[in-house]
């Protein structure tokens, strides 16, 4: 069976520094799967080329059929996203930044109503859809955030720490709608998270990075086991090891080359 995410020796370069490095993984139809690693270690960056934010300097991307770099506008109709940083208009109703995706991503107007009545709903925001969104809790604005990048009906769903930041309540009911969407539509979950706990509970399949490469992948069960360790953070921890990373050129040009990326695609 082909995968729906094909990542097949991808490198990326800024300058002298490779931030990923010959990195090669696949992901199933269906999957939920955990891509973890420390600060710098090239999770940012591959993530960006995924989802068309950045190209690699070598290597084959594939999501859902289309090669990401050779068909950047068909690639972005297959997947939603929801950022680490928030990326909702504070100053709009949480219906009226659902209508404005629904426009980005031409969603036929017959549909868009009651699409996005139904994706609030299952969000529990649908008696909030007329409340302007700087009067909404972390929590609602991250459930409002999924349900925005699931109005276009995609087959991935990228998910880029989407947890950081919220009490274990709103964490708990997070994961129970992703995992809910996962069962009953089949949709490809595709995950990062500094929360281990998360990753050992949601995850089917993990893959780590560090460094630009990949350093281990597979079921949290088989990672203990190829680490002689009791739980996934022990695991981590032994493959990537104990000290403290901060942020690098991985996040740093990563940021200004989308920057530039986005300026080039306004002038066109």
């Amino acid at each position: 069976m082909q995968p729906i995410i094909s990542v097949q020796h991808i490198s990326k370069k800024f300058g002298e520094f490779t931030a990923v490095d010959d990195v090669s993984f696949e992901v199933q139809a269906g999957e939920i799967f955990a891509f973890l690693g420390p600060n710098g270690a090239g999770k940012s960056t591959t993530i960006k080329m995924l989802t068309t934010l950045l190209k690699p300097t070598a290597g084959e991307l594939q999501l859902a059929g289309h090669n990401v770099t050779r068909e950047p506008n068909e690639t972005r109709k297959v997947f939603g996203i929801v950022f680490q940083d928030a990326s909702l208009d504070d100053e709009l109703t949480a219906y009226e930044n659902m209508q404005l995706h629904a426009v980005l991503y031409g969603l036929p107007k017959k549909e868009t109503n009651s699409r996005i009545e139904e994706m609030l709903r299952l969000v529990d925001l649908w008696e909030r859809s007329k409340a302007i969104v700087k009067t909404f809790s972390g929590g609602m604005k991250r459930r409002l955030e999924i349900a925005r990048g699931l109005l276009h009906h995609p087959k991935v769903m990228f998910l880029d720490e989407p947890t950081l930041g919220l009490d274990a309540q709103t964490r708990n009911l997070l994961w129970n709608y992703i995992k809910e969407l996962n069962a009953k539509e089949g949709m490809t979950i595709f995950f990062t998270t500094h929360y281990l706990g998360e990753a050992e509970a949601v995850a089917q399949r993990i893959a780590i990075i560090d460094h630009g490469k990949i350093v281990a992948s597979g079921t949290s069960e088989e990672l203990k086991q190829q680490t002689g360790t009791t739980n996934l953070e022990e695991a981590y921890l032994k493959l990537t090891g104990t000290q403290v990373r901060d942020e690098t050129l991985d996040s740093a040009e990563g940021n200004r080359e989308r920057f530039r990326s986005i300026m080039k695609n306004k002038q066109r």
